[in-house]
């Protein structure tokens, strides 16, 4: 029955946002609410950025309308009324609608940055404040369980370095889209096999969605007024929804220290995005430069200097991500945390550094 009601919130949500985002699209043109055309984007048409409206709507109709049908047929959810998860997912919703509105805002007017980094802060406390955060690190740097203090800071850390990464990899169709969808889907599975119904809810609820927008966004023609890019609502609310999943598989619910933990795991699925982030925020500031101004040295833009074309770029980052997730959820049973860490950072470097050294 479980299994049944997973497929039909992501049938739910590829449906609804099927619905909703031609009637975006429709809108966006009438009011001409276009992307900017910047020096440093890949696209050069007229191609409207809402498509991340229809994300939270569609998300929490789903995910209600299931558990509602479940509770209707007389199945009691009885893992919801743990008094922690509800309120985890209550605050999720909360620090969701926030973002959601912080999103529309800088989609159509603009935010400054300083404004969408406060909004961000403060919905990442949400976490910890429901009694979620990193407890524990599975001797990761030789560390354990940790403190309420250090965990609630390290996640509301956690929470603002994903949010910002999933934003700032959004540079080429279907690549923010597409690594969310590895993660969610990757996430969605091992929850299952934890039993934590709730949580693979939220995530097949989410791949959904991404579903129909993916193929807008990829296959769609700016010239038929078929194509749509996420914006900031679309990348802001994927973000916060990652960060709570990772953040929900690795904490240690029992409070028993263990040598080998889904800490690496969890975080594993969102490597790509993360470690671009890192990169290129430490190559900014080596040179002098704000690590917030935007410029040409995400992956993407790697690859298409490569000569990759953006299609190419996109399926070669997917595969790169569903590699590094494979071998870590492969490796973790018999490779310490700290290696495997060691093993993806080294990796990641060695590529940067061949890609560097094919574009010179």
């Amino acid at each position: 029955m479980k299994y049944l009601l997973m497929t039909l919130a992501f049938l739910i949500s590829v449906v609804v946002a099927r619905m909703i985002i031609p009637r975006i699209l429709l809108i966006s043109y009438r009011k001409k609410l276009f992307d900017s055309q910047e020096e440093r984007k890949i696209h050069k048409s007229a191609i409207p950025r809402l498509g991340g409206v229809s994300f939270f709507p569609t998300i929490l109709f789903s995910c209600c309308g299931v558990l509602a049908f479940y509770n209707l047929f007389g199945y009691y959810v009885t893992t919801l009324y743990d008094s922690h998860l509800l309120s985890e997912m209550l605050l999720l919703v909360c620090g969701l609608v926030l973002l959601y509105l912080t999103g529309i805002a800088d989609d159509l007017i603009g935010v400054r940055y300083g404004g969408k980094l406060l909004v961000q802060l403060i919905c990442a406390c949400l976490f910890p404040l429901g009694g979620l955060y990193i407890n524990d690190f599975y001797g990761l740097f030789g560390l354990g369980i940790i403190s309420p203090f250090l965990g609630s800071l390290l996640t509301v850390m956690v929470i603002v370095l994903i949010t910002n990464a999933i934003n700032l990899i959004d540079g080429i169709d279907g690549l923010a889209s597409g690594l969310s969808s590895v993660s969610l889907v990757v996430l969605g599975t091992l929850f299952l096999e934890r039993e934590m119904w709730n949580c693979s809810l939220i995530a097949f609820s989410t791949f959904g969605v991404l579903v129909p927008f993916f193929y807008y966004n990829v296959f769609g023609k700016a010239e038929r007024a078929r194509k749509i890019f996420m914006g900031d609502t679309g990348s802001l609310t994927l973000g916060y929804i990652l960060s709570f999943l990772a953040i929900k598989y690795s904490q240690n619910l029992d409070g028993i220290p263990k040598e080998h933990g889904p800490l690496v795991i969890a975080f594993s699925t969102l490597l790509v995005p993360v470690f671009d982030a890192v990169r290129v925020a430490i190559v900014r500031i080596y040179n002098g430069r704000n690590p917030f101004t935007p410029d040409k040295t995400h992956i993407h833009h790697l690859f298409l200097k490569m000569g990759f074309t953006v299609r190419q770029a996109l399926l070669m980052i997917l595969l790169l991500s569903c590699v590094l997730s494979g071998l870590n959820i492969w490796l973790i049973p018999y490779v310490e945390n700290t290696v495997m860490l060691l093993l993806d950072t080294v990796l990641w470097i060695g590529l940067n550094m061949w890609w560097v050294k094919r574009i010179n």
